[in-house]
């Protein structure tokens, strides 16, 4: 039969596909399913993210588009068997049907675990299990930073706990303990107390505390995130890691310092019994005074032991006070026969000590005196003619060498300048960006969750201004009356018979001209069911 003959309808590809989008959606218009990601490979630099969902006998394409892709509070991962909820819809273009996925969920707690097992083996390759690099917790913590819940009874067990064993200067970081904005807060909340300064307004812990109740795989999920595990692996503050009961496990327990199997047991791991340390303290100390008093006696027995094997003092000096009382007995007589010596020998040597004897030794030596004198200043000149006449050529000599030093010195540092700036400047560079790295990233981070409160509180925007629009008023089936200038028509009697309107529906405008007379006194309602309504045209 020719074409010419038959009746069946024309459709262009248009159409055919347009008619086909239209029976999936309508048909599979919420749907879960379950399925294994595959070729997932992140988020598009568009802000959304494709993959597949397959099984061993089929697949499906999957769109997440990036208004949900923040709203997820479980993020895809290659190979994770998942169940996806969405909707199915195709993609013209390519004549593919796919799924637009609202929320995605673990199927099951074995893929959970899997993925769990996976990612403590990766971080265990890196080391960050080790216990080599584990810290040493304090004695005596002088402040407790607590990251948890601050509405939860895990703040209250562990602020009684710490007053009941040792009173303590208590920092509490509130954060969410459950959901997808967990791992962030907790990651905000390590990096934060470690950035405090020893001596700032607000101290630095000396020991920090995460702390969570009880709860399934997927409320304590928070705390497996990668992000967690590097904060805590990265902290300079040691940190007990208390999640869950004792039989929970997180990876966070891998990495902290200490795991304590309950939030309380770990504020009893973090401080001593206060009284018990006391008792202890006065158990050394009595301790001590014992062994004091056991070291004075022992060293007064062995004194007195001492003492008994020494000769009496009046023996010791005995002897030599006897040979005191001999030789001050003989000094007197020593004294005497001195004196008669002394006086023999000045009265032989009188009569070279007259006055004109001692005179003309004066003069004799005063006038040496005055030759030598003059000697004196008659060598001290040659002596200076003569080492002036050494070293002023030398002098000489010495000038010229310095400056040929000087002129050496000045090439040598013309030469080597060039490469001396290029060099201090190379490392001024990486001194610079040392110093402008930290401080890079935290503006990038600053400005990322700018862009975050900016773009929420737009959307925030958006809602109310839909809200108060009168464009849902209009989808409600009312309609806007504006005149020809284009303002609103609030009263009939604003209205002339041959005035031009616009009416503005939902969907669009229309023109019109009034026809008959504005009624100025409003006709009272007919009943219900009956009667007819009066127009204005």
């Amino acid at each position: 039969m020719s074409d010419a003959m038959t009746n069946a309808a024309e459709f262009t590809v248009s159409e055919i596909a347009q008619a086909v989008k239209r029976t999936v959606e309508d048909e599979f218009g919420h749907v879960r399913v379950r399925g294994e990601i595959s070729g997932f490979r992140g988020q598009h630099s568009s802000g959304h993210a494709y993959f597949t969902l397959k099984d061993e006998n089929a697949s499906i394409d999957a769109v997440v588009w990036k208004g949900n892709w923040a709203r997820l509070t479980f993020k895809p991962e290659e190979g994770l068997e998942v169940i996806a909820t969405g909707r199915l819809t195709t993609f013209p273009r390519s004549s593919k049907y796919q799924i637009v996925i609202d929320n995605i969920e673990p199927a099951g707690a074995g893929a959970l675990m899997a993925l769990l097992e996976e990612r403590r083996r990766k971080l265990m390759a890196e080391g960050l299990f080790e216990r080599d690099r584990k810290q040493a917790l304090p004695y005596l913590p002088r402040v407790i930073g607590v990251i948890t819940s601050p509405t939860g009874a895990v703040i209250r067990d562990i602020l009684h706990r710490l007053a009941d064993r040792f009173p303590s200067h208590v920092l509490v970081w509130p954060v969410r303990v459950q959901g997808d904005t967990c791992a962030p807060e907790v990651v905000n909340a390590i990096e934060g107390f470690n950035a405090l300064l020893p001596d700032g307004k607000i101290p630095r812990p000396d020991l920090l505390i995460v702390a969570r109740g009880g709860g399934s795989i997927e409320d304590l999920w928070g705390f497996n995130e990668e992000s967690v595990v590097r904060a805590v692996a990265a902290s300079g503050i040691p940190i007990i890691s208390a999640v869950g009961h004792e039989t929970d496990t997180t990876l966070i327990d891998y990495v902290s310092d200490m795991r304590a199997p309950t939030p309380t047991a770990a504020a009893e791991a973090a401080v001593p019994v206060r009284a018990e340390l006391v008792g202890y303290v006065d158990d050394l100390g009595s301790r001590q005074r014992q062994a004091a008093r056991r070291m004075s006696s022992t060293a007064r027995d062995r004194l007195r032991a001492a003492a008994a094997g020494l000769p009496r003092p009046n023996d010791l000096v005995a002897t030599q006070r006897q040979r005191l009382d001999h030789a001050a007995s003989n000094l007197f007589t020593g004294l005497r026969h001195s004196v008669q010596d002394r006086r023999v020998a000045f009265s032989r040597i009188e009569s070279k000590l007259s006055p004109r004897v001692l005179l003309s030794q004066r003069q004799e030596v005063a006038e040496r005196l005055k030759n030598l004198s003059l000697r004196a200043e008659a060598g001290l000149r040659k002596s200076v003619d003569r080492t002036r006449l050494t070293y002023d050529p030398r002098a000489e000599r010495l000038a010229a060498a310095a400056q040929r030093l000087v002129e050496r010195k000045r090439s040598l540092f013309e030469t080597i300048a060039p490469k001396l700036s290029a060099t201090a400047l190379q490392t001024d560079l990486v001194h610079a960006q040392i110093r402008l790295a930290p401080l890079a990233a935290r503006l990038m981070a600053g400005i990322a969750q700018n862009l975050t409160d900016r773009r929420s509180a737009l959307n925030q925007s958006g809602k109310l201004l839909a809200s108060l629009s009168y464009k849902s008023v209009l989808a409600r089936g009312y309609a806007v009356i504006k005149d020809d200038a284009g303002n609103l028509v609030h009263e009939r009697a604003a209205l002339s018979p041959g005035d031009g309107i616009v009416i503005e529906f939902a969907d669009g405008e229309v023109g019109a001209t009034v026809a008959g007379s504005p009624v100025i006194k409003k006709k009272p309602r007919p009943p219900s069911g009956g009667g007819t309504q009066e127009s204005l045209f």
